[in-house]
């Protein structure tokens, strides 16, 4: 399903790139950072939260410093890709903390998963209960990070 657009003007342009970079800063220097006045400041952010261009703010965690971390990207192909079951694949992934992240591609593989697991026997774990005994699910490669050289969540406005 996809969201119409919202058109954005340069100050909303502006919170949102100071926001990407920080969000934990007060209203009060967001503000002076993108030159408005706070009661302005917070109208926007409001709006923008509201109309859900900010879809949410979070921490952003080191893995490698919380414990044993392993990446994988993972490709699955579906033996059968009729919508419903393409949806009741997506629901299965969702309730997953393990996948980070989901997206349908095309062509080649069905879905392209993150995965952020301890190691390789909770990859495995997870593998077995999410793909193996999974009906539908035809094909997995999985390819696992060596090294992350670059990781961001920022958006181009």
């Amino acid at each position: 399903m996809s969201a119409a657009t919202i058109l954005l003007d340069d100050i909303d342009r502006r919170i949102l790139n100071a926001l990407q970079v920080d969000a934990s800063q007060t209203n009060s220097e967001l503000a002076r950072l993108v030159h408005v006045s706070a009661p302005t400041c917070l109208r926007r952010v409001k709006h923008l939260t509201d109309s859900g261009v900010i879809e949410r703010q979070v921490a952003i965690v080191a893995p490698q410093l919380v414990g044993p971390s392993l990446t994988a990207v993972v490709e699955i192909t579906l033996d059968v890709q009729a919508a419903e079951r393409m949806a009741e694949f997506e629901q299965l992934v969702a309730a997953e903390a393990a996948v980070l992240q989901c997206y349908r591609v095309s062509p080649g593989p069905d879905f392209v998963l993150i995965v952020q697991v301890a190691d390789m026997p909770a990859y495995h774990a997870l593998a077995h209960s999410l793909f193996t005994a999974h009906a539908n699910v035809r094909n997995v490669k999985s390819y696992f990070s060596t090294f992350r050289s670059k990781f961001e969540t920022r958006l181009a406005v």
